[in-house]
């Protein structure tokens, strides 16, 4: 029991990084700085919150379409799904006219309401199939971490 609590200790921040990156408010945006301000190498960092943000990546694109078509058939839930869709419809104007290309770069920049959430949501609501929709969100989280990573640390 000792040495998995030892292990524990061991990984415990890295592991609350990679599920911060994870979630869908904080993202990239807010995992970074936080790895940062932790004291983790930059390195580090951003290779944890870059797999840590595309966990949910193909969750959300393989199931999202389905999720939403129930929700907007449960009362209760209606509410909530047509919020997501509008919102999420609203900023993803380019992804809508240049497709995989635009998906790479609304997820590619670290603002508020982009990124890789924001980003299944509109290709899952565009029709996106995933191995088209997978790659270029891969790569835009790529992006965006590198420019959060960047940010993070005075380069840019």
């Amino acid at each position: 029991m000792d040495r998995l609590w030892d292990l524990w200790l061991l990984v415990k921040d890295e592991v609350v990084l990679f599920f911060v990156a994870a979630l869908p408010v904080t993202e990239l945006r807010g995992a970074i700085p936080l790895g940062i301000a932790q004291g983790m190498s930059p390195l580090k960092t951003y290779i944890i919150c870059v797999m840590g943000n595309l966990l949910p990546v193909p969750v959300l694109l393989l199931f999202l379409e389905p999720i939403f078509k129930k929700m907007r058939q449960t009362p209760i839930l209606r509410g909530l799904a047509n919020w997501a869709i509008k919102r999420s419809l609203k900023r993803s104007q380019q992804i809508k006219k240049y497709s995989a290309l635009g998906l790479l770069f609304f997820v590619a920049i670290p603002l508020p309401s982009t990124g890789v959430w924001t980003g299944c949501i509109a290709a899952s609501l565009l029709g996106l199939k995933f191995w088209y929709a997978f790659p270029a969100v891969a790569a835009g989280t790529i992006i965006a971490g590198l420019l959060v990573l960047g940010l993070s640390l005075h380069i840019i």
